[in-house]
Formats: structure tokens, sequence, C-alpha cells
């Protein structure tokens, strides 16, 4: 028989000592002979007696232990569980909703799941957290670690199927609930002495508490203080003299009551109770993470007006939640949904933006949470809650109620955009009609060719033509930027330039064979990975070009060659108060712009005071500087070309797509290359002019009508339940299994007249059996 006192020890514990004789006989020759000794000793504990049974049990990487036979749980294992688990896991506290002082919730499990799996130690949940296997704290939290006689008896009772004699467990044992979690019945009112004092039910248990201390209530305060207080806790400001007066000299016993009503009726009343609830909104006027405003205020009045019309709790809360999906929503009820629109949000560049929406959606299911159900539930997106009973797959299930709103990817910066509404005066409404029902008419003419319009075309191609030729682009072999941005050679000799900064300088070096240069042309052309797709890098498609320098000669950086001296600058376009000539002043306050017309090629051209090059490779080097204080305003593609001839003219900036048909003869072109030369003449020809001024006239108006605007939340179009995907350990990269909107079940149901979705969370929330909201049905007065 197995000596039930003599310790186990597996192979890992014979290694630990022999590691131990070797150090000890190379700190310390001398004591060797103990250090033999205590190995003799450990090894005479590792080897069966006789008798001694031994299963080679395989349990958590541990083959051949020993393990005794039988295993008794009263006597072995109880105590063991008294010891260091019932703290947590007992009748006074069931932390994960474990408890292991009663057979049948023990095996039942936790928030984790099962922890006990009778026959498979090594699959038990409870063997890997007294061992602190995984990423898991070992248990006990705060108290000793079990050694290992009390590890492997723990192990071989669950292999031996974990036996449990009905004796030994509470039969009656259930998971406590806290107060917290159930439903609150009125209370019977507590039996007083002074009746008289009472003057509601509050006052009641007021009134009891005192007389069992043995105490008085207060006298009432005089009519100066009571005024005081009572404006200064309804309106946030205090009486006026006249005011206070009017009170003393009204002695009517409901005096009291006519000075509440009136302030009550206050439009202060309003703005004193909304700050506090605007706090729990979140809201501010800039989105948080920068200085970038944003348009939220109708929320903020939505909110005050709510107050000040005693607006049901019910509604309140619903409005806020899911205003917009209410049948036939109003107006009002979309702007409530601006609650969850104060967010802060992050549209700087460069951001991950599923990363940037799901901070707002994890946002969003702790506000609720806290806000109306006074939880920390936003301690489960990482792991089940250590005191609440919730789980993290619930914190998912909350998710995806918010997971469902909708949203695109979108600006010149790209980024998460959710839903803008309008709201526009009767007047801006008329103004915008009018303007919406011309611009189309004059699309309508500048997208009509005309005999008219095919002839000018005809006209225009062979003046272009000649134009054109005279002009060779100039390869660039060197390019920089000072500003630390990327610039790349594309193959119709242009230059794309990424990233960027606010200020820069690029430097473009090349070598021409041509002979007597006369003028140089600037082209700026637009480009898809472009801010409104260019030519410049600001978010508007602009730039500023504050600097055009030319030097000749065999220094690519300018420093000894000659710089050249240019004169009659014009270009095809330029911004108001941004001439092209201010490019030649080396004023970095002013320069070349071209808005509005972004989103398509314009050209520059400067003349040469005197001619350059003797074709043989003259070394050329350009400088374009953006030192103008607004935000990235630097060229994002240009192309450099040379001309020769005695009268330069400037060749028009044309799309890529439409020189290469202007190069393909007339009767070679296929249709859709005739239908695209038409378009593009349409858009720059002279006879069009008028309409096309005239449509940017209107289209302008329009932009610029001040009509007010607020975020608000949208539901996105779907016949599927919402739902989302757990992250494992809260990361938005590390999907989990798919879970589905739902609600904690240690709470009320979602109700049975609602889908599971935002709207049937809103109606869930304010449910008569959650006993997390305590409200009066018919007033916002009385919200928690």
């Amino acid at each position: 028989m197995s000596n039930p006192h003599r310790p186990q020890f597996s192979t890992g514990d014979l290694t630990d000592l022999a590691e131990t004789q070797i150090s000890c006989f190379a700190k310390r020759t001398t004591n060797l002979l103990s250090c033999l000794i205590v190995s003799l000793v450990a090894i005479s504990l590792w080897l069966p007696l006789p008798g001694r049974e031994c299963q080679a049990s395989g349990a958590l990487g541990r083959p051949g232990e020993k393990k005794e036979k039988i295993v008794d749980f009263v006597r072995d294992i109880q105590p063991i569980l008294k010891a260091s688990c019932y703290a947590c896991h007992g009748p006074g506290l069931q932390m994960g909703q474990l408890r292991l002082d009663s057979k049948q919730l023990a095996l039942q499990g936790g928030h984790s799941g099962q922890v006990i799996i009778p026959g498979k130690s090594e699959e038990s949940l409870l063997v890997h957290r007294i061992l602190g296997l995984g990423d898991k704290a070992r248990m006990p939290l705060q108290g000793e670690p079990l050694n290992r006689d009390q590890i492997n008896r723990v192990r071989a009772w669950i292999d031996q199927g974990a036996p449990w004699p009905a004796e030994a467990s509470l039969p009656e044992a259930t998971i406590a609930k806290h107060w917290a979690y159930i439903k609150p019945v009125r209370p019977e009112l507590p039996i007083v002495k002074n009746h008289s004092w009472v003057c509601n039910p509050i006052d009641t248990f007021v009134l009891a508490r005192l007389e069992k201390e043995g105490l008085t209530p207060s006298p009432e305060a005089n009519r100066e203080t009571l005024i005081r207080r009572v404006s200064l806790d309804l309106i946030g400001l205090p009486p006026s003299l006249e005011e206070v007066e009017a009170f003393l000299a009204d002695q009517s016993p409901d005096a009291y009551e006519k000075v509440v009503d009136r302030l009550l009726a206050s439009p202060h009343y309003g703005e004193r109770w909304a700050r506090p609830w605007l706090d729990l909104a979140r809201y501010a006027d800039t989105n948080g993470y920068a200085d970038n405003q944003r348009t939220i205020w109708k929320y903020r009045d939505w909110v005050i007006h709510a107050l000040n019309k005693d607006m049901p709790f019910d509604e309140f809360t619903i409005e806020q939640i899911a205003g917009d999906m209410l049948p036939n929503a109003t107006t009002d009820q979309k702007i409530a949904t601006g609650f969850h629109r104060n967010t802060m949000v992050n549209d700087e560049g460069g951001v991950d933006l599923e990363e940037a929406r799901w901070v707002t959606v994890v946002d969003r299911v702790g506000t609720t949470a806290s806000v109306w159900l006074g939880s920390t539930l936003a301690c489960t997106q990482c792991h089940n809650h250590k005191y609440d009973p919730f789980t993290q797959t619930e914190f998912y299930q909350f998710f995806a109620f918010f997971e469902n709103a909708d949203y695109r990817v979108g600006g010149a910066v790209p980024a998460v955009q959710e839903p803008v509404l309008e709201l526009p005066t009767p007047e801006q409404e008329n103004q915008r009609k009018s303007l919406r029902e011309e611009i189309p008419k004059l699309e309508a003419t500048l997208n009509t060719q005309t005999p008219e319009l095919e002839k000018a075309q005809a006209q225009w191609e062979r003046e272009e033509a000649p134009i054109r030729a005279t002009w060779h682009v100039l390869d660039p072999i060197e390019f920089t930027s000072k500003g630390g941005a990327s610039l790349t050679r594309l193959g119709d000799q242009s230059v794309l330039v990424t990233p960027y900064a606010d200020k820069e300088t690029y430097t473009v070096a090349t070598r021409t064979d041509l002979k007597g240069i006369t003028a140089f042309q600037l082209e700026v052309l637009p480009d898809k990975s472009l801010p409104a797709y260019g030519p410049g890098r600001s978010k508007d498609g602009n730039f500023v070009l504050t600097s055009f320098r030319v030097y000749w000669g065999t220094d690519s950086q300018g420093k000894t060659a000659k710089r050249v001296n240019l004169r009659n600058p014009h270009a095809d376009f330029s911004q108001t108060d941004f001439p092209v000539a201010s490019v030649l002043d080396d004023d970095p306050e002013t320069g070349w712009a071209i808005l509005p017309q972004v989103g398509q090629p314009h050209a520059a051209l400067f003349q040469t005071e005197t001619p350059l090059g003797d074709g043989s490779g003259t070394p050329l080097t350009f400088i374009l500087e953006h030192q103008s204080q607004n935000e990235k305003a630097a060229i994002g593609r240009f192309r450099i070309s040379g001309s020769t001839t005695e009268s330069p003219q400037l060749a028009p900036a044309l799309p890529e797509h439409i020189r290469i048909i202007l190069n393909t003869q007339a009767d070679k072109r296929t249709e859709e290359q005739k239908n695209d030369l038409s378009c593009y003449y349409r858009s720059i020809s002279p006879l069009l002019k008028p309409a096309r001024d005239r449509l940017f006239e209107l289209t302008e108006r329009l932009r610029k009508l001040p009509v007010v605007t607020t975020l608000v939340m949208q539901e996105r179009n779907s016949w599927e339940r919402p739902f989302t995907y757990l992250r494992v350990r809260g990361s938005f990269l590390n999907k989990g299994q798919k879970v589905y909107a739902g609600v904690p079940a240690v709470l009320h149901p979602l109700p049975e007249s609602q889908l599971a979705n935002r709207l049937g969370l809103a109606h869930w929330l304010v449910d008569k059996n959650n006993p997390l909201v305590l409200w009066h049905p018919r007033s916002t007065t009385d919200s928690p």
C-alpha cells in the first residue's frame, strides 16, 4: 500500500532537485556530501514502493505522475475548497457567478463556462486556474497557492469522476442576486409619532430614522432662505429682490407652491437641468481629438426643450436612443438621436478607419449602460465582469444594437462619416427649390452637342495642335522634397507627390537638348489619389505656389548655378487675390492658387529674358516653393515643359486622356473617344461660357446657403438581426464568435412586442420590469 502521507514527486520535481544539487556542488564543494544525500532522498521518494500503483495520466503534460487511488470528497477536497475558494465562490460571494459549495452549481459552472469536467482534469478550468495556466491569474487570487499535494488531490478527484455525495452539498443553494438587479416594491410606511411634521411619504422615512436616533427635525428655514434654495435648485439662478419681496408679501397657504410653479415654467429651468444631462451625453462643439468643429447644438436645444415641456421620461429615452426608428419619425425625434453622435470622433489623416469607428461604438455601449443602467458594462469589453453579473459575450450582444448604425467612409481626407440632418428654414427651402430647378436646365445645355459647337470644336483642334507642338516635356531626372514627401515620376513625365507637409519645397533636375529656350510651362494636373482630385494637396484640392525659380548650370541644388530671369507670367486661371505673377516676387505671403477651379488641369507660362540652352544637354533645376500658411497647400502633381519659339503661347493644360485623343488621327478615333473629346470641348468652349458661369454661380449659392445641420443616428437597411463579432481580449482586430443583439441575462428580457434592434433596446430600457431604471411614466422631472 502506498503511504498517503508520503510526498509525491514528478519527474519535473526530480529535475529541479538535481539542478539544486549541481548548483550546490558548483558553489560550495565542501557541501558535496549534503547535496548527494538530498538527491538520493529525492530519488527514493520518487521511485515506486512495493504495492504502489503507478498510473500514467499524462494530465497537463506530466506523464507518469503518481496519484492516490481513491480520493474522498469530504476528507480530501471539501477542506481545500472551503479554505481557498469559498471566500470568492461560496455562500457570501459568487464572483463570476460561480459557487463551489454546491454540487449542482459547481458542476454547472459560471461565466467562464463549465469548470469541472468529471473524468477530465486536464480539460477542467478549475485545474487550469489553480495551476495558473494560460493568460489567467492563478487562483486563489488573494490567498496562498495550493501546494502540489492539494493540486494532485483535486486532479485525481476530477479524474475519478468528481464524486460528490449529496449530503456534502447545500441542496437549496442559489447564485445570489444583488439587490440592484431585483425589481423593487413599494415598502410599507414606517410608524412615526410626530404625524403633523409629515408632508409626503418620503418625510415619513426621514422622520422614522430621526425618531429612532432620538433626534427631532430642524425647524423650517425662513422664507428668504426657502426662495433662495428653490431658485438655485430649479433654475440655477438666485431670486431677484422683487421676487423675494413678492414671496414675503404673499401670505396665502400655497405661496411656496406658486413660486415652484413659476420656476418650473421658466425657460431657465430647462437650461439648468440640461447641463447635467449634456455632461452624460458627452456634449461638445468639437470632435475631441483636435480643434475640428462639429455642429450639434440643435441636440442641445432639443434637450432643453424636452425638459421645459416636461416630456415623459420614457419618450425622453426612446427618442434619444432610437428616435429615427419610430414610425413616421419627426424632425425633432431624429435630432434627439444626437445623444450618441456626441461621441469623440477621430477624423485625422492616417488613423485606422475601422478602429476609429470601433471606438465610437464601444463608447456608445459604455455610455448607455452607465447612464441608464448605472452599470460598468464597459469592463466586459475584454473579459467577464469580476463583480457584476455581466459576461463578455453580453457586452458584444449589447454592442450589436449599435453596430447596425449607418455610416460610410468619405471626405477629402478619408474618414468615417455618419448621417447629417439638414434643417433649412422655410425661406432657405424655397431658395433651394428654385436653384435646384434651374441647375438641371443649365446642365442639359452644357451636355448637348450642336452643329455650332461641332464647327467650333474642329476650329479649336486646328488651332490648338500647332501650339502643343511648340512645347517639349522636360524629363525629370532627379527630384526631392524638403518636407519629406515622396516624389514619383509617372509615365507621362509628370511628378506625383505623396504624402505631404504643411510647407514644401520641390527640387526637380533635368537635362535638355533644346537650343534657345524662350519659355517654360508649368502644368498642374489632377489625380485620383489627391484630395478632391487635386491638383493641390489641401483638402479642397487647391494649392498655393509661392515661388517658381529656374537655375541652369552644373549644380543641381542651384547654389552656384545661374538663376534664370523669368518674365511675363500668365496662366489659364488664377484665383482672386492669388495671381500667377506673385510666384516671381519671392514673397512667401503671396502665391498662385486656382480655387474654385479644382479637380481639373491648369497651366502657367513663364518667359525667359534671354534664350538659354546650347543643344548639348543643358542642366536645368526647377525649385517650387509652398510657404503659405494654408494647411497642406502644395501641388500634388505637376509637369514642366520648354519652348523655343519666338512668341510662345500657353498650351491648354489637357487631361491625359484628351491629350491621347488629340494625338490620334480624327478618322481613327473610336466613338467613345469622340464623345469624350466633345464633352471636354464643351467644358472649355467660349460659346458655353455664359452657361458655365451661371451654373457655377448657382452651384456656389446652393453650396453656401447657410443651412443648419445636426448629427443624427440612422439605422442601416437590413432584414437580418443586428450582429457583431466578439473580440478576444477586447481587441478590434481579434475576431471571435458571431453574436446577435441581446440584453444581459440577469435582467429582464426584451419586450415581446419589440424587435431586437436599437428601438427594441430603447423600449427595454424603460420597461416597467427594469430594476435599474426607476422613473415616473409622465415626467422627465422625476427621472433618475
